[in-house]
């Protein structure tokens, strides 16, 4: 049985989701928004591209397979559901996309956010994992549910976790 869990960090205010089933797991971190923009503006975007992807809902996502069985993903088959409406998640290729066009982003930063984000398609074996950041394309502060589908050993498994928050601008740190 699939378990979410939700944790609050003592120092920064920040919430983590935890998804697991059968040693598989997916554990998203929310990041605010100028962790994002400073990030990307220090590898070389400028401040409206930077502002674009800081406001896209950016998460720290790592996911395990800690499991006895082989596992596989597909984000682009994964579902953003906001407010009645479903969309898809913002993948290293619809970025890339994006700022195709842009002279004024420099091969290197773009090299830097495609490596940044997790990859699109992956393979785990029992063992594997991999972490990096995934994208919603969502405005900050704002709240969805996550439609998963992997892979369990070739079998489609299909899951939800409910009430992911992207993170607002700013979050009051909890008290002492």
């Amino acid at each position: 049985m699939a378990e979410t869990t939700v944790e609050v960090g003592r120092n920064t205010g920040l919430r983590t989701w935890k998804w697991s089933h059968q040693g598989v797991s997916l554990r998203l971190v929310q990041r605010l928004p100028d962790q994002t923009r400073a990030y990307v503006m220090a590898k070389g975007f400028p401040r409206d591209a930077a502002d674009a992807l800081a406001t896209s809902c950016f998460f720290g996502s790592m996911f395990r397979n800690d499991g006895s069985l082989p596992m596989d993903f597909d984000l682009r088959q994964w579902k953003v559901v906001h407010n009645g409406q479903e969309s898809g998640m913002k993948v290293r290729e619809i970025w890339k996309q994006q700022f195709q066009e842009r002279k004024d982003i420099p091969a290197p930063a773009r090299i830097g956010l495609n490596w940044s984000l997790m990859p699109t398609v992956q393979h785990f074996e029992p063992g594997d994992y991999n972490w990096g950041m995934t994208v919603y394309g969502l405005p900050p502060g704002e709240t969805f549910d996550l439609h998963l589908k992997i892979l369990l050993d070739g079998k489609p498994l299909e899951t939800v976790i409910p009430g992911l928050q992207c993170a607002p601008e700013v979050v009051e740190k909890p008290s002492s």
